[in-house]
């Protein structure tokens, strides 16, 4: 079995200046089942980001806004603008191309994860699906947003094709908050601190004394075959904790620039046909902002880009 991993955040920014931790992928940990992609942004005092039209293939992009706003326009002709507590998932399949715009200049944060898509989807038809709600409940002083996939007998309603799990935790009982979340023992999870510090038990029965604590730089992978973890809030500060799981990949795909593929060869062509203005990406209307071009695909064979 795989150990325990803390896997530190990477700082960078997006479109405008607003500044993210990407946790996935990295070195150390490419996949946490099939979300392949994870990348943190904010909390910023102020909406900055325009991405300007850009392609995907092979992916779900999976945008969960905790506070503000984005505007999301696609070649398929949909524009959505999601707010606090919504999700926007946009299926990719054989191609699409979109823009993500600040409408406006309020604070931002929010998480933006890819899903791997099986072969099936990867090579279908391209899809839009916004969110409005998702199952909320509160336990002893902790508040839960189910956001992908089934605990209990809860079930979220947002379309995925692969095993997955998203789950939004908040305490709110103080400094010496806890809890213990079950986990499906066939799945690989990712705990991940949005705001605040937590303390996490990833072995059986750890006291909050002995577990490590996690802070908003890194992601803490924790490999399948657990059936619980406990989490503590660490100090008076609120605890935010976004939890991530799935079935192990039997095959880690290619994930480069926006495009994930089983070979290189498919993320070469689909490179070179959205700088050729290829009709398979479509085009995306209404946007000012300025259209990106794939950087030059031998990049790859030198190491690759995460």
């Amino acid at each position: 079995m795989s150990e325990v991993t803390r896997i530190p955040a990477r700082s960078a920014e997006i479109g405008g200046g607003v500044p993210i931790k990407r946790l996935l992928p990295s070195r150390l940990r490419r996949t946490i089942g099939a979300w392949c992609f994870l990348d943190h942004a904010g909390p910023a005092p102020r909406n900055t980001a325009n991405v300007g039209p850009h392609p995907h293939i092979g992916l779900q992009t999976f945008t969960w806004m905790i506070e503000g706003q984005m505007l999301h326009r696609d070649s398929l002709g949909y524009t959505q603008v999601l707010r606090a507590n919504e999700i926007n998932v946009m299926t990719a399949g054989n191609g699409i191309s979109h823009t993500e715009e600040s409408p406006g200049p309020e604070p931002v944060h929010m998480v933006q994860l890819w899903i791997a898509l099986p072969p099936a989807q990867a090579a279908g038809a391209a899809n839009f699906q916004h969110y409005a709600q998702v199952p909320t409940w509160q336990e002893q002083g902790w508040q839960y947003r189910l956001l992908v996939g089934t605990l209990g007998q809860r079930h979220a309603p947002v379309e995925v094709f692969s095993p997955l799990l998203a789950l939004d935790i908040r305490a709110g009982g103080g400094a010496d908050a806890s809890c213990t979340l079950p986990l499906n023992p066939a799945f690989e999870y990712g705990v991940l601190v949005l705001r605040g510090r937590a303390r996490i038990g990833a072995g059986p029965a750890v006291r909050a004394d002995q577990a490590p604590i996690l802070d908003a730089q890194t992601l803490l992978y924790l490999p399948a075959g657990r059936t619980a973890v406990q989490l503590y809030q660490e100090g008076a500060e609120p605890l935010h904790l976004l939890v991530i799981g799935g079935t192990p990949l039997a095959k880690v795909p290619i994930i480069w620039w926006n495009f994930v593929a089983d070979d290189a060869q498919a993320i070469a062509e689909a490179a070179r046909q959205w700088n050729a203005h290829d009709a398979r990406f479509g085009e995306v209307r209404g946007s000012p902002l300025p259209r990106l071009a794939a950087p030059a695909f031998a990049s790859f064979a030198r190491g690759g880009t995460d």
